[in-house]
């Protein structure tokens, strides 16, 4: 009998039966049909899947959804409100921070947790704040870009 999970997911709560080995990316994705975190490189080198775990950016491939339980989980699904974009998510439109699109729900996600922690991070901060997610179609100059320019409009970053 497989264990009986607790996932607060977007505001929501779920009670899902779950296989001990299940990753969260695979419930998120198939019992959950929020697609937004993506499956790459699954060893939690591209940042593809990362999601918000109590307000941190994680790898969601490389975590057991049973871990999960209990805590705030967070999806680009879950970031836009009231049918508003997020302003990282206007930003990164506005500033061509996006190509294919693969890694942006991540990368948006890593750029979250880094900007609720450090409201004026430097471009040396931006960049070790995105280092988990890989983007191989943009470069980085955009959606470095991206996120100064919200950190700016919070009142924060530096040039």
């Amino acid at each position: 009998m497989n264990p009986e999970v607790t996932l607060r997911v977007n505001g929501r709560r779920y009670e899902l039966q779950v296989r001990p080995d299940r990753l969260l990316l695979d419930v998120l994705r198939d019992e959950l049909r929020l697609t937004g975190a993506r499956r790459g490189c699954e060893t939690g080198y591209c940042g593809a899947c990362t999601v918000l775990l109590d307000g941190q950016a994680v790898h969601a491939c490389c975590l057991l959804a049973v871990r999960a339980g209990g805590r705030e989980i967070q999806t680009i699904e879950g970031l836009a409100s009231n049918g508003k974009l997020h302003p990282l998510q206007r930003a990164f439109i506005e500033e061509g921070a996006v190509q294919c699109g693969y890694c942006t729900p991540g990368m948006i996600l890593s750029a979250k947790a880094l900007l609720d922690e450090n409201p004026a991070p430097g471009p040396e901060e931006i960049r070790q704040g995105i280092s988990g997610n890989l983007c191989r179609c943009t470069g980085y100059v955009k959606i470095i870009r991206a996120i100064q320019t919200v950190a700016q409009a919070k009142g924060g970053g530096r040039p």
